[in-house]
């Protein structure tokens, strides 16, 4: 199979973490990128390294919830640039606070709003034109939690296990219009989401190290993108073993993660 090539990018998420490590990646001669987050300061110094890489850069500084805002800002940039790869990477986290206690009040809500609905945002307005046009690729950003559902992160699991599903049903059905589609399952990668998972962190990877393993699976059109590749063997086994004896293992990872800031 021929390697995927890529002009023109749209990525959400752009100002932190796996965001930011795959902007810096993606930037290139020749490559235009749309870079949509929340922080402003951060995309601005964000585009300033991606264009000394010789990438011409655009910025939206958007919250994807922001339905409306987000497909204009995107439908306009496919109108002047072709859209090759609508990276939907955008995502927060929450879990069990200090103590082993709930989640907070509202934050399954927030998690779907963004985790969810956020992905939505992002990749409908696109899906008729690269359907038109026969031709272009969708990666969404999963989690290695959808694959086993961890206790700490029950909504974080559970938004990224729609991801999941979505990403599965949308590859079938666009599989016949020549339009790739990607799910990306990373395990813990070093970022402030990271910092705030209290717990073990197996196999914890680096977000440019992240970055790389994912452009070499879209490169690919990889249907499936899962790191490390341990800890998601893992993951797998564990919805596959007696549930009593996948309960006992994961009782020695037990973890809790601090609320954010909001930002």
């Amino acid at each position: 199979m021929s390697r995927a090539t890529y002009r023109n990018i749209v990525l959400t998420g752009a100002s932190g973490g796996i965001g930011t490590a795959l902007a810096e990646r993606l930037a290139a001669p020749g490559r235009r990128l749309l870079l949509i987050g929340r922080r402003a300061d951060e995309l601005a110094v964000l585009a300033e390294r991606c264009r000394a890489r010789g990438g011409e850069v655009e910025v939206g500084v958007v919250d994807v919830r922001e339905g409306e805002a987000l497909s204009a800002l995107i439908l306009d940039f496919d109108d002047r640039f072709p859209v090759d790869l609508v990276l939907a990477n955008a995502g927060v986290t929450c879990g069990l606070t200090p103590g082993h206690q709930p989640e907070a009040p509202g934050e399954a809500r927030r998690l779907l709003d963004i985790n969810y609905g956020g992905m939505l945002n992002t990749v409908e307005p696109l899906l008729p034109r690269f359907i038109a046009r026969r031709a272009g690729q969708v990666a969404l950003t999963s989690s290695i939690a959808a694959l086993r559902p961890q206790p700490d992160l029950p909504s974080y699991s559970a938004t990224k296990m729609a991801v999941r599903g979505y990403g599965v049903a949308l590859r079938g059905w666009l599989r016949e219009f020549d339009v790739g589609v990607s799910v990306i399952f990373p395990g813990f990668v070093t970022s402030p989401m990271s910092l705030r998972h209290r717990g073990a962190k197996p196999f914890e990877i680096s977000a440019e190290r992240a970055a790389g393993i994912i452009v070499r699976g879209l490169e690919r059109r990889a249907a499936i993108i899962a790191f490390p590749l341990p800890l998601a063997i893992l993951a797998t086994l564990g919805m596959l073993i007696p549930p009593v004896i996948a309960d006992w293992f994961e009782n020695g990872f037990r973890a809790y993660v601090v609320p954010d800031d909001g930002r």
